[in-house]
């Protein structure tokens, strides 16, 4: 079992539990070692709805492990089963190699922090974080040293004093991470907790919370619906759809090699076009639009189409072409320019361009 926290705040280090430095969790993404979680079979009916589908899963201590996947496809319930707020139909699931399939939330080592925050509003900041500790039965300097730990962790020191309502929506965020961090769980449940914060402080939230992450060393199973969220934090993530998990993988791997078309169409935009028999994925920022008179570089797939709408979004420009074949696809170019009239490129014959090491084959057994 990884090795347990300390009461209090080591001095020499400045951590949460930490010893002496060598025991200190590394920084950047764990190497896969003891599975702090692992899940055999798992199963879930509600009447003759299968939420969770015999589910195997296995998340490194220490890793940064995301749930992925739209509406019902699972991934809440599966949360829920692991923080023993619901009980499996069928299957095992086991918390640092010990079976907890069948106990009660309070008896699992695990914290769960929640889309709504849940903090209690008669509470300090401080009183909130420290709450948990209190009913634990830890002593009061011990508890005022983790809280304050806790607080600079999360960039709130000074703000112990105040009530929830006296705070922004990021900063409450923050407070039920503390909390839930302060308790030093062995694995840290997190269900879609900055899916109530606005775009830019969601943005921000994300590069926070993954260097949270890295500096207690706790085991993170986050819940998202969000793409980008999964691709910007997770060490690994598993695409669910139906109650099943899809594909496993690190970011990288489920974005340029998709196992299945539907992870090619639910992660970013995915073009899917059938040649020779075959069936692959090709990502719209991969294909080029080549200027007129442009010839194509060696190697290199050419098909002609025509514009049929142009979407600008910022940093770059979205062009829908028609192919002379028939199919639909999506090309993106960065914009580098002035971008002036994108609209004057609608019905204008084009040429796209991709390389082969650019497609990825969809799996036929799939």
């Amino acid at each position: 079992m990884r090795e347990r926290a300390a009461q209090e705040v080591n001095p020499k280090t400045g951590r949460l539990g930490a010893e002496d430095p060598s025991k200190s969790p590394p920084s950047g993404p764990p190497t896969r070692m003891a599975a702090a979680l692992k899940l055999s079979g798992v199963r879930k009916n509600y009447g003759q709805v299968v939420a969770v589908d015999g589910v195997d899963l296995e998340v490194s201590d220490g890793e940064f492990f995301t749930l992925l996947g739209p509406s019902g496809s699972g991934k809440t319930t599966l949360l829920r089963l692991i923080a023993g707020f619901e009980r499996p139909d069928s299957g095992r699931i086991e918390l640092e190699g010990r079976d907890i399939t069948s106990m009660p939330p309070y008896l699992r080592n695990t914290n769960t922090v929640f889309q709504d925050y849940a903090l209690f509003p008669h509470m300090s900041v401080a009183e909130n974080i420290g709450y948990g500790l209190k009913v634990r039965g830890v002593s009061k300097g011990a508890r005022e040293k983790r809280v304050q730990r806790a607080l600079e962790m999360v960039r709130l020191a000074g703000l112990g004093r105040r009530r929830p309502n006296q705070l922004s929506g990021g900063q409450r965020q923050r407070v039920a991470l503390a909390r839930a961090v302060v308790n030093e769980p062995e694995v840290l449940l997190l269900d879609e907790p900055l899916g109530a914060l606005d775009l830019k402080l969601r943005q921000e939230m994300q590069i926070e919370l993954k260097q949270i992450q890295q500096e207690v060393g706790i085991t993170f199973v986050y819940v998202t619906h969000d793409q980008e969220e999964a691709l910007t934090m997770s060490d690994r993530m598993a695409v669910m759809s139906a109650g099943k998990i899809e594909q496993i993988g690190t970011p990288v791997e489920v974005y340029e090699r998709p196992a299945s078309e539907f992870v090619a169409g639910f992660i970013g935009i995915s073009n899917v076009l059938v040649r020779d028999g075959v069936r692959f994925v090709i990502r719209p920022e991969k294909i080029r639009m080549l200027a007129e008179g442009e010839a194509a570089p060696a190697d290199t797939t050419v098909e002609p189409g025509t514009v049929e709408e142009v979407v600008y979004v910022g940093m770059s420009t979205r062009y829908v072409v028609h192919l002379d074949r028939g199919e639909q696809l999506v090309a993106v170019r960065q914009n580098m320019d002035a971008l002036g009239d994108a609209k004057k490129f609608v019905g204008r014959p084009v040429r796209l361009a991709w390389t082969q090491e650019h497609t990825f084959v969809l799996d036929k057994g799939r």
